[in-house]
């Protein structure tokens, strides 16, 4: 396991992040159906204490891919920063399997915010911290529209994709699109380690940053209450960081579209999910309360669209490949 600091941008706003590295993956000896001793491989899982100003917050399980984008995303979708630039670094030790962020001005309550915790169905992380659902109400995702072909591309595209998933199993992968294109694809032992992980990605890839930002000691201090309006596509002041917006976004996941999946998703501002699997009740719930097009069992040419159809364009032509024509029968006279 090794553990380098990333380049710098050229912002030194910027928080610093290391490149901590780690096997993700580990052989082992195994008997198959044959009883013969084969060696696999299987994903590595490893735990991950993340301590925000030197406390403890939260321990997360995780197959280690991009811990510190991990973290970032973690924070940022549980609410403890507003900002990227409220992060001066997060340093990744795996020797100890620690993750140290340090932030610029603290984090305000931080107790309170953290108390209330919430068990939920993901597998790979025990538990998050209440008030996502005290979210929804202020989440207004930005109008979008997927067409069942470019449905059809993302599920090709996730199927021809090289993933730990196909050589050792056990993983949950997640993705980014705008459109057919893929612009990120994660894989984790957690779904929602795997949705964090891309959400930090959005937040260090930004729409723009304005030329005076690095003059700036607090870069967000001049957002205004409705300019940080989650999901919204409110315009920030000048000189601000303009978060890359999710409303031209397609979020795709192999796993099941839980309530903490739509409300993350949503909190990205993406308003379209795809998964290969099934949607809960409360996630089906949630989904219909935010308008976000939630589409599931996205396999090979099938899907269910569970809520939002208003934002698929169905081309139900697509559904059935064209048959082939029987061929020409010759009848000959006796």
């Amino acid at each position: 396991m090794t553990s380098r600091t990333a380049p710098a941008f050229a912002s030194p706003g910027w928080p610093r992040l290391t490149q901590a590295q780690a096997p993700l993956t580990h052989s082992v000896d195994v008997v198959n159906e044959r009883g013969e001793r084969e060696q696999v491989q299987i994903p590595a899982e490893r735990p991950l204490t993340v301590y925000v100003d030197k406390r403890e917050l939260v321990t997360l399980m995780t197959l280690g891919a991009q811990p510190e984008l991990l973290v970032l995303g973690y924070l940022r979708n549980q609410r403890l920063v507003e900002s990227v630039f409220d992060i001066e670094s997060i340093t990744v030790d795996w020797e100890v399997h620690a993750a140290a962020v340090r932030t610029r001005h603290g984090i305000a309550r931080i107790e309170e915010r953290t108390a209330s915790k919430v068990v939920t169905t993901g597998c790979g992380q025990g538990s998050v911290f209440g008030g996502l659902m005290d979210e929804v109400d202020r989440i207004a995702l930005p109008d979008a529209r997927l067409t069942q072909a470019q449905l059809y591309g993302i599920v090709n595209a996730i199927r021809l994709k090289e993933t730990t998933y196909k050589s050792a199993g056990s993983v949950h992968g997640c993705a980014l699109f705008r459109g057919e294109d893929l612009l990120i694809f994660v894989e984790d032992v957690g779904r929602h380690n795997a949705i964090d992980t891309i959400a930090g990605w959005m937040w260090m890839n930004p729409e723009s940053v304005e030329p005076d930002l690095a003059d700036s000691e607090a870069p967000h201090s001049g957002y205004s209450q409705e300019s940080r309006a989650v999901g919204a596509e409110a315009i920030p002041p000048h000189g601000a960081h303009v978060p890359m917006s999710g409303g031209d976004k397609v979020f795709y996941t192999t796993g099941r579209l839980t309530s903490e999946m739509v409300i993350k998703s949503a909190q990205m501002g993406v308003p379209i999910v795809v998964s290969r699997s099934g949607m809960t009740q409360m996630g089906h719930a949630v989904a219909q309360q935010l308008g976000l097009c939630a589409i599931g069992r996205a396999t090979n040419r099938r899907f269910v669209c569970y809520s939002g159809e208003h934002r698929l364009v169905l081309q139900p032509e697509l559904a059935t490949p064209p048959s082939v024509a029987p061929a020409a029968t010759t009848n000959t006279a006796v």
